[in-house]
């Protein structure tokens, strides 16, 4: 048993119901995020993946049930608190503000905090994650490619200096080698004792890079296991990975 399944849940979502208006779209959710630990969130198109993440990190609120981080309930407080307990959510499409520098990008992801020093290190650090970024501080963000986008909204998380990353679709159009170079920065940020809830389309990728991984499906969870379970589980293969259980193994 590794050190970190020892460990208290860091995150935990219990038996969470959450919609839009009247439309629901979780339906008694439950997982739980330890401590330097990513774990993967994985399923189809509009089963409810970002929807989780949105409540989790107080841009949604929950119906019923219950999200505690570090022993505390979060449900319902506003995202400006939740960030400030330790939570940074990189959503879908980056969202980056396309007119403003990759340095003022980067330095928006610290508005919470007013220990300089400490934000100055964590800028070096980022930069030091995402070295690609240096030489582009004084570009528009709308300048960078997609990949240097992502690595740019990845750093303006990390300024907030998270104990929890949530992390919506990083691969969503890129290119196979900007994929393996934020996956390589998500490896070394889970050995530096952050932890990671990843949504991810490539599945395979997701589970190659986690620890653990539940499957959602039309807002239910009906699987978790390790993640090198599940990516040799005939279910996940061949609803996820295209392949039988007798294939090859990704």
């Amino acid at each position: 048993m590794s050190a970190s399944a020892r460990e208290a849940p860091l995150l935990q979502v219990e038996a969470l119901d959450a919609g839009y208006g009247a439309v629901q779209v979780l339906w008694e959710v439950s997982l739980d995020v330890r401590p330097g630990e990513t774990v993967a969130l994985i399923g189809p198109n509009g089963a409810g993946k970002s929807t989780l993440l949105r409540t989790i990190s107080g841009l949604g609120r929950p119906w019923r049930g219950r999200v505690r981080f570090g022993g505390r309930e979060i449900g319902g407080l506003a995202p400006e608190q939740i960030v400030r307990l330790g939570v940074a959510h990189v959503p879908q499409g980056r969202r980056l503000f396309a007119d403003l520098s990759v340095r003022e990008n980067l330095l928006l992801g610290a508005y919470a905090r007013e220990d300089e020093a400490g934000i100055a290190g964590d800028f070096a650090s980022v930069l030091d994650l995402f070295p690609a970024l240096r030489d582009r501080l004084t570009l528009a963000a709308s300048q960078l490619s997609g990949g240097e986008q992502q690595m740019a909204a990845l750093a303006r998380a990390l300024m907030a200096h998270p104990r929890l990353l949530l992390i919506d679709e990083p691969s969503l159009g890129l290119a196979p080698i900007a994929v393996r170079m934020l996956m390589g920065a998500v490896d070394r940020l889970r050995g530096a004792g952050t932890s990671v809830l990843l949504v991810e389309q490539d599945v395979a990728v997701a589970l190659r890079h986690a620890d653990r991984g539940y499957v959602l499906e039309t807002g239910r969870i009906v699987l978790q296991d390790a993640a090198p379970a599940l990516l040799g589980n005939p279910r996940v293969r061949n609803a996820y990975l295209g392949l039988g259980a007798g294939g090859p193994r990704t």
